[in-house]
């Protein structure tokens, strides 16, 4: 096994900020949802939280956004423009996914720092940063401040469709929780991919590992994996 340093410090603040924001959130949306069945804190004290947590995590996706707008590691975003190439790699991600893995074959992606997301993570992450989450921000920014916003919430359909979509796109998030978790755990060893999220050292094998420059040289590509 070789590491690979392939989480820049700005991704691990980022990405831990973003946790920890997001376990508040759940916590506190739960409360202020079910206000008579769960009594961790005040209903008051919950939306305090829920708002000024919100806030930086809206403040914290800027971290992202600008360390990937103006780094060479956006290319780990860049979306597979070959929708027969997309459409192989992803067969071939969800194969090992649902049955490779439970027979010890190889993972069929090996990551690198320009190239660190297998082919359905690129997709689903293209999603979530760039579509998913600025709408629950737009949403919880409306709900925030009725009054102040009240024209926009009307133009987009009122109150209770806000609502309802920050609620899904809450929900969403719950269960992608769980699924990040139990993938995160499908390294080398199970608890692999949470210390890289620390040190920023991704382990990977040697034989099978591809260069960077080889890569960003327009060379070999590897195969894929999480």
């Amino acid at each position: 096994m070789k590491t690979i340093y392939i989480n820049p410090l700005p991704v691990r603040i980022w990405h831990w900020i973003n946790a920890i924001g997001f376990v508040a959130l759940i916590v506190t949306g739960l409360q202020i949802r079910y206000v008579g069945l769960i009594g961790l804190m005040s209903f008051e004290t919950a939306v305090d939280l829920h708002n000024w947590v919100g806030f930086v995590v809206i403040a914290d996706y800027f971290i992202w956004l600008i360390f990937y707008v103006f780094s060479d590691k956006i290319t780990v975003y860049h979306p597979e423009l070959n929708p027969e190439k997309q459409f192989r790699d992803s067969v071939r991600q969800i194969r090992y996914y649902a049955f490779g893995i439970f027979r010890g074959a190889p993972n069929p992606h090996h990551a690198n720092p320009y190239h660190k997301f297998n082919a359905l993570q690129r997709m689903l992450y293209q999603i979530i940063m760039l579509l998913i989450l600025p709408i629950q921000f737009v949403t919880g920014i409306l709900l925030w401040d009725v009054e102040r916003f009240a024209r926009t919430v009307e133009w987009l359909g009122g109150i209770r469709v806000v609502d309802t979509v920050h609620v899904l796109i809450f929900i969403f998030f719950v269960a992608f929780l769980f699924i990040h978790i139990y993938l995160a755990s499908l390294g080398p060893t199970p608890s692999a991919h949470f210390k890289a999220m620390f040190t920023g050292y991704e382990e990977e094998d040697e034989e099978e590992s591809v260069p960077p420059e080889e890569l960003r040289g327009g060379g070999r590509e590897p195969g894929l994996a999480p």
